[in-house]
């Protein structure tokens, strides 16, 4: 039997590719009319390109291509790092509100995820677990909870459920991917809103730096910055291993960092002990963005799709219909219908979607193409789309497996 060859890229290689697509994606965006106006990311655009390239390439049973993805999590980590540093307590204190707001939608969207499931895998005919499978644990839960509850589905009985739950979860990265910039990039100029955020934007100083009123990101400014990002990065470490160790919280692992430089930062601020510009961080923040969401999107695997069975597809695609509607029409409103809630808007579409990766690509794309970073929207989706949306999330999926085993 004819075995295929692979071909595996270590952890420097596979960096070297990712900045090269990055590149290559940015170049695609900025020659194409058509990608700037929908704000598609330049990460989507080379990362899903050279997916696209090993999926044929093993679907011919030419080469197997691995990644070595190592220096994803520490990228992302300082790229959240940036945005802590970035921010203040008193855009928390003014953004607690749309918090609380935009938690409860996250809560409700794992209730509707999954009824939707549930309801469509009963009118196709199939079972109503493989619905679930296609909903809030493949969507909202993302792969993590697609591989977690997969195996649990089985074992009540839901045959291929494993399989469904990880193909509807590639399914999701790809639809959220291309999906959340468009739209709140409709939103925005449907509503005519006025482009301006609850903070002055980094992408602002960039241009301030451009015209020489702020300091350049010379060799001791970034020597200095990051030290100052590792260090945080290594304190946010220490401090998730102890709430784990001694308090059983499990937290991804840049929210300690991202909270401990958000800390540093208003204190920074009093005392002035360093000085830290907000365009060289800026900077930083965005090379680590663009490099750790090309590795993630350029990781996909899109032969996974092809487990998905008539059915399945028809339930995502109602679940697609069903996100955009609840933005659209309620969620834009409820998060304040403004530039900061249509950014927002983008980021629900990726992580309910897919996952935080997402999220994340989606809101820089449309901060990019307006110019105007929202702090609120950063540090409020992360916070509610990856750590506080499984204490409801988690027990609404093992309730509505339990139910309909």
């Amino acid at each position: 039997m004819f075995a295929m060859p692979t071909f595996e890229l270590d952890a420097l290689t596979t960096l070297a590719l990712a900045l090269i697509l990055l590149g290559v994606g940015a170049q695609l965006k900025k020659c194409s009319r058509w990608l700037t106006q929908l704000c598609v990311p330049a990460p989507v655009i080379g990362g899903f390109g050279f997916a696209l390239i090993v999926w044929l390439l093993r679907d011919q049973q030419l080469l197997a291509i691995k990644l070595d993805t190592a220096i994803q999590t520490p990228l992302m980590v300082a790229f959240f790092t940036t945005v802590g540093l970035g921010g203040s307590l008193g855009l928390l204190r003014r953004g607690g509100k749309i918090l609380f707001v935009y938690l409860g939608a996250c809560w409700s969207l794992a209730l509707l995820q999954n009824l939707v499931g549930v309801g469509a895998a009963k009118a196709l005919g199939i079972d109503p677990l493989l619905g679930i499978m296609a909903g809030a644990v493949s969507l909202e839960g993302g792969f993590g909870a697609a591989a977690a509850f997969g195996p649990i589905a089985e074992n009540l009985g839901a045959v291929g459920a494993t399989t469904a739950a990880l193909a509807s979860a590639t399914f999701g990265m790809v639809a959220g991917g291309l999906l959340g910039s468009p739209l709140a990039r409709w939103l925005i100029e449907r509503n005519r809103l006025q482009i301006q955020a609850d903070q002055v934007s980094t992408l602002q100083h960039l241009e301030s730096a451009a015209q020489g009123s702020v300091a350049p990101l010379d060799a001791p400014t970034l020597l200095r910055l990051l030290t100052c990002i590792l260090l945080i990065m290594v304190l946010g470490f220490w401090i998730g291993s102890a709430l784990n160790e001694h308090l059983g919280i499990v937290l991804p692992s840049y929210v300690g960092a991202m909270f401990v430089a958000i800390i540093l930062r208003n204190l920074n601020d009093r005392a002035r002990i360093i000085d830290i510009p907000d365009s060289a961080v800026s900077t930083l923040g965005d090379v680590c963005l663009g490099v750790f969401l090309t590795m993630a999107m350029m990781s996909l695997k899109f032969w996974e799709l092809e487990q998905l069975g008539l059915p399945l597809l028809v339930i995502l695609v109602v679940q697609v219909l069903v996100m955009v509607l609840l933005c659209v029409f309620l969620l834009f409103r409820l998060f304040g219908g403004n530039y900061d809630a249509a950014v927002l808007c983008a980021g629900f579409m990726g992580h309910g979607l897919g996952a935080t990766p997402n999220a994340v690509a989606n809101m820089g794309a449309i901060c990019d193409h307006y110019k105007v970073f929202s702090y609120k929207a950063f540090i409020i989706v992360p916070l509610c789309g990856a750590v506080l949306i499984d204490i409801v999330a988690i027990p609404l999926i093992t309730w509505f497996i339990n139910a309909f085993a």
